[in-house]
This record gives C-alpha cells, structure tokens and sequence, in this order.
C-alpha cells in the first residue's frame, strides 16, 4: 500500500523551505521615510518529519501577519525583520538557534514557535541558558509543562482539548475511549495529558500504539474496541489509520486534535467512511471574528494558500505579539518586551480573547470541527 506520509511530508519540507525562507532573515517594508534600525521578530518552526504538518502552515499564518503589519508602517514607524529560523528535532539545531537569537541584539522576542515538541523543548533551554527574552505564543500544546516567567502561551492546550472532546462524548452517554497514539514517542509525550483528562470525567480508556503499520492497527480493531477513538498523531498518520478502520464492520468515529488538517486529510484520502471530529484551539477559519477577517485579507494578499486553523494560530501568534510590543511606552527592547508580556494583561485581539489563569496560560478557547463521511467539514 502507498504511504502517503513520505511523499506528502517531502513536498512539505520543499514548500516550508520555499514559503519561510528559513534561516533568513525577511526584511519587511516599513515606511519609506523611517531610518530607525529595523526590530527583529524570531520564530523557531520545526520541520522533522513528526512537525512540518503543522510548522509548514503556522509560519504562513505568522508570516501573513507580520507583512501586514509591515506594510502597514511596521511598529510605530520602525521597520520590522521576521527572522524564521528552521530546527530539524534535534537538540543541537535548536541550540544552534538560539544562539542566532542572543547573538542578535536587534531580535526583542521570540514569537509563533512551532511544533509542541520544539516549543517545549525551548522553553526549557532558555530557562538553561539563562535567556532573557519574551518566548511569546508558541504552538506549546503539551498542558504538563509547567510554565515559567518567559513563556507566554496563548492557545488552549492538548489537555483542555481532550477535555472539551470528552465533556462532549459524555453528554452523548459515551464512558468508555480508545486511545490510539500515532507512535510510542506520542504515547511517551502525551499519555498523561489523556489520562488526566478522563480520569477527571470518570471516563474508561484503552490504548493502542501504532507505529510503522497504522494501516493494519485500523485493520486489527475487533468488535470489543470502543467505538470512539482519540487519535494522538499527525495528519498523514491519521490517514493511514482511517484507511484500516475502512475495512472494519463496525462503524467508528475519531476524535482528533488541533495539530491535524482535515482538509489535508481528505485530500490525501483519509476518513472516506468515518466521521473525524477534530478539536480546535482557534475560531472557524470562516468565523466573522474581526481577527479572522483579517487573516483571510492578509493570506489572500500575500500566499496563495487555502485557510486553515493552523495557519490562523499563526497568524494570531504575530497579532498578539505586535500587539503588546506596540503597547511598550518607550523603546522596544529585548528587556523591555519582556517586562510587557509579564503583565500578562488581558487583551482582544480581534475578538480572539487571551486572558491568563493562575496555571499561566493565556487560552481557554476550544472548538470542533467535523469532517463527515461524505466528505464535508462542518463547524
């Protein structure tokens, strides 16, 4: 059988490459008449073979809000660079990276970090490299990591996801899920996210890890597995698990998180006889939000690109940070970005709302989206 996950993940990686420039630095237009040295926005984005799904559309997302407001005038006249810098997984790329980040003193924050793995992973380096800087709205889904006075998270995490999903299988009279991790790395990384979830909704669980064969693990269901399953992977791994469960008898439906596509998914051919909910921690791409409307304007401006969620996290990624660092009464620097985003103040930005809880995370909003057996998306 064909694995549509290489093919499509190498096109990824050459269109991420292509899209973002990585490891460059884009040097935005600003005003004609500004001669004020340039401010340099930082964004670390994952593209190993697990991550450049979601890197690849929430750097376009970032990338759309940062040109934007580029040719708007930049940041109260002062033009602006978007530094899009690419990590591979490993520990030594990020580093690599980072250093980038403090041997640039024109770089004030780092903003729209993607994938969770790569975000968690940073979060914990600046905290060993002692590096004073603002970590602003990465794509930080994993909800254990505990998070420090230099993080500054804006999206509901996987936990909240879960428990959005499971609060609403539970009013269906649902008390009992499968649990398939792509692999044992998403088993190992995200287990006690799930658990945690459902323990908390007295709700029954077994689990199932995939690895290199999801196609047979579709395959190998049995009537005694629970009809609902929490899928934990990316998108071209869920394709192939939906194209096992379409040999299955029993009809099943699947529960996904934010970091899957589904209109991706589709196209690659996933999910043709089973209904996938994915959670979401972003509005509608299609929402009337004022923030939404202005991703649309900017994508359509600037990429020609379908709109997804993802790439709209990546674009209120950027609104967010511009919007507290246009806030900063003086000069913006690297200290004093980081002393802005302390505050952690409520903000709107553009109907998409950011308030901070006392576990330091800046989101709560969770929706779901449903592609349907015959193939459509609904809200």
């Amino acid at each position: 059988m064909p694995q549509p996950d290489l093919s499509r993940r190498q096109l990824l990686a050459g269109l991420a490459a292509a899209a973002a420039s990585t490891t460059s630095a884009h040097a935005l237009p600003a005003s004609p008449r500004s001669t004020a040295p340039a401010l340099v926005v930082a964004q670390l984005f994952d593209t190993s073979m697990a991550q450049q799904d979601v890197a690849k559309d929430f750097v376009i997302g970032s990338r759309a809000a940062w040109q934007t407001a580029a040719a708007a005038g930049g940041l109260r006249g002062r033009p602006l660079q978007h530094l899009t810098l690419e990590v591979d997984g490993t520990e030594a790329s990020l580093r690599a990276a980072l250093a980038q980040v403090r041997d640039n003193p024109a770089c004030v924050v780092l903003s729209g970090t993607a994938g969770d793995p790569a975000a968690v992973a940073l979060a914990r380096l600046l905290r060993q490299e002692n590096l004073r800087i603002a970590h602003v709205a990465p794509w930080l889904q994993n909800g254990s990591v505990e998070i420090d006075e230099q993080t500054f998270p804006i999206f509901a995490p996987r936990q909240d996801q879960i428990a959005h999903a499971l609060r609403s299988l539970q009013t269906s009279g649902v008390q009992e899920l499968g649990t398939v991790y792509a692999t044992a790395t998403e088993q190992q990384l995200y287990a006690e996210d799930v658990q945690k979830a459902a323990a908390a909704l007295s709700m029954k669980l077994q689990s199932y890890t995939g690895g290199a064969d999801l196609v047979a693990l579709g395959q190998r269901l049995t009537p005694a597995t629970p009809a609902v399953l929490l899928f934990v992977g990316g998108t071209p791994e869920l394709v192939q698990f939906t194209q096992g469960l379409q040999k299955q008898g029993r009809q099943r439906w699947v529960i996904a998180l934010a970091d899957v596509n589904l209109q991706t998914m589709m196209a690659m051919g996933g999910a043709r006889h089973t209904p996938v909910i994915a959670t979401q921690a972003v509005p509608m791409v299609n929402a009337s939000l004022a923030v939404v409307r202005a991703f649309r304007e900017s994508l359509g401006r600037f990429f020609d690109e379908s709109p997804t969620p993802l790439a709209l996290a990546g674009f209120i990624a950027a609104r967010y940070t511009l919007q507290v660092l246009n806030d900063i009464q003086g000069t913006v620097t690297r200290d004093a970005a980081l002393a802005a985003f302390r505050k952690r103040e409520s903000l709107d930005v553009g109907g998409f709302r950011v308030a901070f809880d006392a576990r330091r995370r800046g989101g709560v909003f969770v929706t779901q989206s449903m592609l349907t057996a015959d193939g459509r998306v609904v809200g």
